[in-house]
């Protein structure tokens, strides 16, 4: 475990490094929780005119690392950014989540028309964030993994258990093989382009991927997910992809020999001390605190922390959360989370 400086702590532990302190950033750092956020969405008037402004995409993305220091920004935007850009028809409700249109399920693939212009918007807000970060704050960009995307794109909104999504990927395997190659083809070209305008790592949400039976998670999981690293890789090969598997409990040795990836994301479901000892040792990897011991703070959340790092203290470790930080989560509770992990 080296104890000289680094410019970017959280990049190097990303690359292997062992450092005594690990380096933290939150999933969903950039969001409702935070009032200066809040107002800006409201002068906004909606999450996708927000995401779409460069110039506030950016400030949100700057703004909880002004506020909490946080080793990593994550920059601010939303995994539905490939089925717009595929053609869909994206739209967010008030209090009814993201909608899609048409929903695949009933309409071909091949009917829509892509719109890739839909995305200059956010390789704009990547090169200001780029330009305006402190020079040891690591950048992250992302996108969705092919599955949890198709999951939105067939159904046309989210669901609980993407019943409508397995059942069409196991009576049309080809077709929705078509709409996994789409969207694994556009995802390469989109983080390529966010790597180009300024990111230092990207990160792949799989946040359904629990969903699937051993087979179908090797089909629609692991071998797009291993398209597209194999892929960003040969493009650029100093740049670190992070994968997250929400769900994949037991899969995730697979997941982590199969796929490539330089980083492994674990949800809060996972116990830390089972990863470390089942993953390949030298992987790095990510979480995994409860989002929900973050609200209830207090004793509880540092006990939950304590373990974490305990756990993951003989590898390369970057503390996160196990999902994404929730709205009603106190900024009280950010802060103490910080100070546990970064004491002395």
């Amino acid at each position: 475990m080296t104890d000289a400086p680094v410019s970017k702590p959280l990049l190097a532990t990303l690359k292997g490094a062992k450092l005594p302190v690990p380096p933290v950033w939150l999933m969903r750092q950039a969001g409702r929780y935070l009032p200066e956020y809040r107002a800006l969405r409201a002068e906004k008037g909606g999450f996708l005119a927000l995401a779409t402004d460069p110039e506030s995409a950016a400030e949100v993305t700057l703004q909880p690392i002004r506020r909490f220091g946080f080793d990593g920004a994550i920059l601010f935007s939303d995994i539905l950014m490939i089925p717009w850009a595929l053609g869909q028809d994206l739209s967010f409700g008030v209090g009814e989540g993201p909608r899609l249109e048409p929903a695949l399920v009933d309409h071909a693939l091949t009917g829509l028309k892509t719109a890739p212009e839909r995305l200059e918007p956010v390789y704009a807000t990547v090169a200001r964030v780029a330009a305006s970060l402190a020079p040891e704050t690591t950048f992250l960009g992302f996108a969705g993994s092919p599955w949890t995307v198709a999951t939105y794109m067939v159904a046309g909104h989210g669901s609980r258990d993407q019943g409508e999504t397995r059942r069409f990927a196991y009576g049309d395997e080809a077709a929705f093989g078509m709409i996994i190659d789409a969207i694994a083809e556009m995802t390469i070209e989109y983080l390529s382009r966010q790597i180009s305008a300024g990111v230092d790592a990207v990160q792949l949400f799989d946040s359904w991927s629990g969903s699937l039976s051993p087979a179908q998670f090797e089909r629609w999981v692991i071998a797009p997910t291993a398209q597209i690293v194999a892929a960003l890789h040969d493009r650029h090969p100093d740049t670190p992809v992070i994968g997250f598997p929400k769900g994949a409990g037991g899969k995730l040795p697979a997941y982590a020999r199969e796929t490539g990836v330089d980083a492994l994301g674990l949800d809060e479901t996972v116990d830390p001390f089972w990863a470390a000892a089942s993953l390949p040792r030298a992987l790095p990897v990510q979480g995994n605190l409860d989002p929900l011991v973050l609200i209830a703070g207090g004793a509880a959340q540092d006990a939950a922390a304590a373990r974490i790092l305990e756990a993951f203290a003989d590898r390369p470790h970057i503390f996160n959360l196990g999902h994404g930080i929730l709205q009603d989560t106190p900024i009280a509770h950010v802060e103490q989370l910080l100070a546990f992990v970064r004491r002395p």
